[in-house]
């Protein structure tokens, strides 16, 4: 029987990258570490597209489509989005924009995200962009930023982390064993992550 993955495949005729070759930064990290402000810089000082996973559910969620209830769902019980979902998303964008260079934030969130992602893609990531902070200075980051976000009180937080917890290390696990973490300390100011970050970026382009 087909699975949305399956059909996800087909579309993309077996793999993204043999229509078009995408480099890809995958950026980690846990809620409140930076990665949207750095994601930022990046784009504008090195010509990527930043694509947000959680940027995308939410667009989706404002849709009104059968798939936005069911993402607001899961995001307010703190659940993570089904693998299919978010790729089809990400999948969508990467098509149809012109650019070959993506930063693609919060995603994956969990090991099944990211071998569905290679999977279903065909792309494997350059590297890994992972934001180390601590939990107490997301936490006070988040508590702080106040953008009306539905996600941002201190329970919800605090189930965010324990999923993130969870799930995303042994995503950082995995790449780390291929050499492909590039970690940053990221309880710093924003103008000396930056320069953590531009060092990373510089080489390769």
């Amino acid at each position: 029987m087909g699975t949305v993955v399956d059909a996800a495949n087909k579309e993309a005729n077996g793999s993204l990258q043999t229509e078009k070759k995408v480099k890809v930064v995958f950026v980690l990290g846990g809620p409140g570490s930076g990665k949207g402000t750095q994601c930022a810089n990046i784009v504008q000082h090195f010509g990527y597209t930043h694509l947000s996973a959680g940027d995308l559910l939410r667009a989706e969620i404002k849709s009104g489509s059968e798939n936005g209830t069911m993402i607001q769902n899961m995001i307010k019980e703190g659940k993570i989005v089904p693998s299919e979902v978010t790729i089809k998303l990400l999948q969508r964008e990467i098509k149809e924009i012109s650019n070959d260079k993506f930063l693609i934030d919060g995603f994956p969130r969990n090991e099944e995200n990211r071998a569905a992602f290679e999977s279903v893609t065909g792309i494997v990531p350059e590297f890994v962009l992972f934001f180390d902070c601590s939990e107490e200075e997301m936490e006070r980051r988040l508590l702080s930023r106040n953008q009306g976000r539905e996600d941002d009180n201190i329970d919800t937080i605090r189930k965010r982390f324990k999923v993130y917890m969870e799930s995303s290390l042994p995503v950082i696990e995995y790449y780390n064993s291929k050499g492909k973490v590039r970690k940053i300390d990221a309880a710093k100011p924003i103008v000396e992550v930056f320069e953590a970050v531009r060092a990373v970026f510089s080489p390769i382009e």
